[in-house]
């Protein structure tokens, strides 16, 4: 078992404390046999509300899946004590926001989509329904009379 950090890069502007919301947030992923090395065309999601028993009473995980090309059971759980919002200090920078514990799988692309949340860096006004889809992200904060946004989102995995 292998666990890989998801780390998370974009400029914040007049926002901080970004992360997501709720156990059934979706982290859509694309995940690589590591036997065969197949990556499906597919984007895949896993969210903390799913567990899903591993053979020989191993214990559960986010998902088992079966490889198309090379039939070997993979799976991938998410580690919910490492997920950490995104601040403003971090921004520009890249930070784990969160690890997967991954059996025979291995991340190698990840797209942020809704289900964000930040507030405002001075103001405190919060901002529920972020959908960082399209990669940037922008709004008014009325309290301070500003834009907020978040830019030039990006991420990149690491071996942790």
């Amino acid at each position: 078992m292998v666990k890989f950090g998801l780390q998370f890069k974009a400029t914040l502007e007049n926002i901080t404390n970004l992360q997501p919301v709720g156990d059934d947030f979706r982290w859509f992923l694309k995940l690589k046999c590591g036997n065969c090395g197949e990556i499906p065309d597919k984007w895949q999601y896993i969210n903390l509300m799913d567990s899903v028993p591993l053979k020989g009473g191993r214990g559960s995980a986010s998902m088992v899946q079966k490889c198309k090309l090379c039939s070997r059971e993979n799976s991938i759980d998410i580690l919910r004590d490492t997920i950490t919002p995104y601040n403003a200090e971090d921004s520009d920078r890249f930070k784990t926001m969160v690890q997967f514990e991954c059996r025979g799988l291995e991340p190698v692309s990840f797209q942020p989509q809704a289900g964000f949340a930040a507030q405002g860096a001075e103001s405190g006004t919060m901002f529920p329904e972020i959908n960082l889809l399209e990669g940037d992200w922008t709004e008014y904060d009325e309290k301070i009379n500003e834009s907020v946004g978040i830019y030039e989102v990006t991420h990149q995995f690491i071996k942790c």
